[in-house]
């Protein structure tokens, strides 16, 4: 994954980390960034967040922001914009540049903001109650400061299309994260009214419809047909629901027997499992590990899954939905660049 991401970075034309650099560096931020550092010594979890922007060993912070610009120079420019391929740059326009920086600052705005607790669940060995109100004050502040900073910059482009596209992904997030925020105050367990069917709905929300909308968007900033632009939404979609779903397997496909990944009893894999169960069996052992809070009894749920059907159906699924994005580039002319997103739904789709 990270050889693929390296070799897509020098295709668009510069790292994807530095996209969001010139607002990261901005005076309110570095701001907002002394005050972070009052957190250290606490247990708030805008902490984690923040030393992931650092230290990214996984190379997914900045995936969306390439994707963009990757199926933005697989496009090159449509027919209708001719006369303004001067404005390219490495085959790209500075428009689709800015729109993958919107993207990322986007994601990174909704990660911060998932960073904040829920002061009512807190126990004693959390840490002070004024730690977690401050560390909460400062995860709304800064969220919200990349986020208007994100619309500042959408409303640049001065392409109402392109606004209602990435507005409409941002409801879907919010959306997205109330449900999965709902379903962690119920301590972390299923319903009966939970399938695979809904997963994929709420997956889609809360991690595929900003990179789908982005690529659409980024095909209108270049004036391409409604079927290119379809296209490109195909590919984002399935390509980052191919990508999630990897991440869910992470914890069951592991070669390491010493590795003890922890896992989300939402998470396709477990979904899946309890599907060919059935779920009322599968509720009630679940149960019995909430109530016992025992690190035993979630390896053993953990192994059940390994067991089951419930991997291997989600690596079908995975691959399934990597074919889809596959399908959808097929629509594009070859080219570096749709090698590079091929190459990205290989790294995602292959497994031990």
């Amino acid at each position: 994954w990270s050889q693929v991401v390296s070799e897509a970075e020098k295709i668009v034309g510069y790292p994807t980390s530095f996209m969001s650099l010139r607002c990261l560096l901005s005076d309110e931020l570095s701001n907002i960034a002394m005050q972070v550092r009052k957190l250290v010594g606490t247990k708030h979890p805008l902490l984690d967040t923040a030393r992931g922007f650092v230290y990214d060993s996984r190379n997914n912070l900045q995936m969306r922001g390439l994707v963009v610009l990757l199926i933005s120079k697989a496009a090159g420019p449509s027919t209708a914009e001719l006369s303004f391929q001067h404005d390219m740059v490495s085959g790209i326009y500075s428009s689709q540049r800015s729109l993958a920086e919107i993207t990322e600052l986007i994601h990174t705005a909704f990660l911060v903001h998932r960073g904040i607790v829920n002061i009512g669940e807190l126990k004693s060995c959390d840490g002070p109650l004024k730690d977690m109100q401050f560390g909460n004050k400062m995860a709304v502040l800064s969220g919200d400061f990349l986020l208007a900073n994100a619309c500042t910059s959408l409303a640049q482009l001065q392409n109402t299309k392109v606004v209602e596209l990435i507005s409409s992904a941002i409801g879907d997030l919010v959306q997205g994260i109330y449900y999965e925020n709902s379903k962690s105050s119920e301590e972390n367990c299923l319903t009966d009214d939970i399938g695979i069917s809904r997963w994929k709905e709420q997956v889609f929300l809360s991690h595929s419809a900003l990179l789908a909308k982005s690529c659409q968007a980024a095909m209108e900033l270049a004036k391409h047909s409604a079927e290119i632009q379809d296209m490109a939404f195909q590919y984002g979609k399935h390509m980052s629901m191919s990508h999630k779903l990897h991440l869910d397997l992470q914890p069951f496909v592991k070669e390491s027997s010493s590795d003890t990944m922890a896992f989300s009893l939402n998470s396709a894999p477990a979904i899946l499992h309890q599907e060919f169960r059935g779920r009322e069996a599968w509720l009630k052992q679940i149960r019995e590990g909430v109530i016992l809070r025992c690190a035993c009894v979630f390896q053993q749920l953990q192994e059940a899954i390994k067991a089951g059907k419930g991997v291997t159906s989600a690596i079908d699924l995975c691959r399934c939905h990597g074919n889809r994005a596959l399908a959808a580039l097929e629509r594009f002319p070859p080219s570096e660049a749709r090698d590079a997103l091929a190459n990205i739904v290989y790294a995602v789709t292959r497994f031990p």
